[in-house]
């Protein structure tokens, strides 16, 4: 197979589950307004970087997204350019200075047609594991309300699982909100330890390390990549 098909198949089959937390586990996410400061970004610096955005959830102290990248390399910079507008906009709103985030943040390799609708449950359901609602859709900081209850919230790009859960849409929003409630935590574990790809073995071959994250392998005799 050619160099460039390989790599395309693997982009295609490629998203992340991105993470990180608060300096000290700080609530940083306070007054509604911080919560759709940080939805603004996320639309922001998806558009500029080519992401799309099919799951997410902002927590008190921290927020979980689930990205795919055009192009992988540039999802430092996306990361970094949204932790860095986030800390702006927080230490001007109230008056602070410091490190807003606990360090480097976290990515996680996901197979896109084996886990992606699983890692979505497991990044939605975080409201309910930390007994701030019942169910997920519940909680007005994710993407929950848009699967369940079809309300945009400019953010959630539709992931290409959703249609496998009924022909129309009411149907599908149904099935999934009981999706949403059908986990398990040996899924949940794999979620959890987020520093662990999560892919068959052919995908894992296909991923390289660098600067602590996963990325493409390029293919040739190095088997390197460009990150930019």
């Amino acid at each position: 197979m050619p160099s460039y098909a390989r790599k395309h198949q693997l982009q295609q089959s490629l998203a992340y589950h991105a993470f990180n937390r608060s300096n000290g586990r700080k609530v940083i996410f306070q007054e509604p307004g911080d919560f759709d400061r940080f939805k603004t970004l996320l639309y922001e610096y998806g558009f500029k970087f080519d992401a799309k955005i099919y799951h997410w959830v902002i927590m008190p102290n921290h927020y979980h997204l689930v990205v795919e990248f055009n192009l992988p390399e540039l999802i430092s910079k996306f990361m970094a350019g949204l932790h860095r507008a986030y800390s702006h906009y927080y230490h001007n709103q109230y008056n602070s200075v410091g490190f807003l985030w606990q360090g480097r943040f976290k990515l996680q390799p996901i197979q896109k047609d084996l886990y992606l609708k699983n890692c979505g449950r497991y990044v939605e359901r975080n409201p309910v594991r930390a007994g701030m609602v019942k169910e997920a859709c519940e909680y007005a900081h994710s993407s929950a309300r848009f699967y369940c209850l079809g309300q945009e919230d400019g953010v959630t790009q539709v992931s290409c699982d959703f249609e496998n859960f009924g022909k129309e849409a009411t149907g599908r929003r149904a099935v999934y909100k009981e999706f949403l409630r059908a986990f398990d935590s040996e899924e949940e574990a794999y979620f959890s330890n987020i520093e662990i790809p999560c892919g068959d073995q052919d995908f894992l071959r296909r991923l390289v390390k660098a600067k602590g994250h996963y990325y493409p392998r390029r293919q040739g005799r190095k088997a390197a990549i460009f990150v930019l």
